[in-house]
């Protein structure tokens, strides 16, 4: 027969119940006591009975992920941190993509594919306010900027701040003609909104007046739009920038791609920062300095709220209250597309750069 709970509990001299909290994620257990389970579990080589755990909550075991698109590298790979926090929950993660199109946001949330799911992790573009209530019973956390003070528990960082502080480190570096790529007119661009927020008020810190002429909206947050967009701008008539904050390090790649096919250099003739910390701009040549949001935080957080809202850290509790909004740090990561290549990587602290 396989080790059950209880041969488990007498290895580590302590009861069943506090090997099942162990198993089930809860939180109030003692390290020391979590380390002495988790031994017990490894030498015997004991795995839960998933389906028996199933049955007895009246819970499928699977939550679903609502992202606007997986083909931008930030999604994508906050969609697979989140996948890895669900599992050491044993969560089977469903997957969709919405496109940011508001029919598909709005029946998802109405409920078209939610009666298999126990809990709903979703970004969304186009819904807000009481258009993300139709949850019925199943807990929702929010990500993202669209939504404050919402119906759910949200998690997010300061875009503002951290646009600011990507906009001061090029000022730092002495450029005074500093650009903006990514700047959108719809109400529902939150994101963008707030990135440009944190780009004024930083050039307004550094005593840099604002040209209209340096600020390039895009239609979206793709390498073809940073790559036209740098292109106006260095085709306009206020003339070329000497650096470029570009509101995510996508856009950031397709800018860097211009500006070599003109042969100018980065950063030599113009300094360029990015925003997501993504694993390409890693690897770009020059390798990209960028904002990094602490993305694996916000997937364990999401997913310690959903298995929150769902009792599973409260043994004999009631789930938690109130939404609550909930913020993550992110750090300051000069490269070599401001520093040049001699320089190399700085990681500044969490919530912004060294002082």
């Amino acid at each position: 027969m396989p080790p059950g709970l209880k041969d488990v509990a007498a290895r580590a001299g302590v009861s069943i119940k506090t090997v099942s909290n162990v198993v089930n994620g809860y939180v109030h257990v003692s390290p020391e006591t979590r380390a002495r389970v988790q031994q017990a579990i490894d030498d015997l080589g004991y795995v839960p009975n998933v389906a028996a755990r199933q049955l007895r909550s009246g819970r499928s075991g699977v939550i679903a992920l609502a992202v606007p698109e997986l083909q931008t590298p930030y999604f994508a790979e906050l969609a697979g941190l989140i996948v890895q926090a669900a599992e050491r929950r044993s969560w089977t993660v469903l997957i969709d993509q919405t496109d940011g199109h508001e029919d598909r946001e709005r029946n998802l949330v109405a409920g078209l594919r939610r009666h298999a799911i126990d809990g709903l992790i979703f970004s969304p573009l186009a819904l807000a306010g009481e258009e993300l209530t139709s949850t019925g019973d199943t807990p929702m956390v929010l990500l993202g900027e669209r939504v404050w003070h919402g119906p759910a528990d949200h998690v997010a960082i300061d875009n503002t701040a951290a646009a600011a502080d990507a906009t001061t480190h090029l000022a730092a570096l002495g450029r005074r003609r500093i650009a903006a790529i990514g700047a959108q007119s719809p109400a529902s661009a939150v994101t963008a909104h707030q990135r440009l927020a944190g780009y004024r008020a930083a050039l307004e810190g550094a005593g840099l007046p604002e040209d209209p002429a340096l600020i390039a909206e895009v239609n979206s947050f793709h390498r073809a739009d940073g790559a036209a967009a740098m292109a106006r701008l260095l085709d306009g008539p206020a003339g070329a920038p000497d650096a470029v904050f570009c509101f995510n390090d996508v856009l950031a790649l397709g800018a860097i791609r211009t500006l070599l096919d003109r042969g100018l250099s980065v950063p030599g003739d113009i300094a360029v920062i990015g925003f997501d910390d993504i694993e390409d701009g890693r690897f770009s040549t020059p390798t990209l300095s960028t904002i990094a949001p602490d993305t694996a935080g916000i997937a364990r957080l999401a997913v310690d709220l959903l298995a929150e809202r769902l009792g599973e850290t409260r043994p004999d509790a009631e789930p938690a209250g109130p939404p609550r909004e909930l913020k993550v740090d992110y750090r300051l990561v000069p490269r070599e597309s401001t520093l040049g290549r001699s320089t190399g990587e700085r990681d500044c602290a969490p919530g912004g750069p060294r002082r």
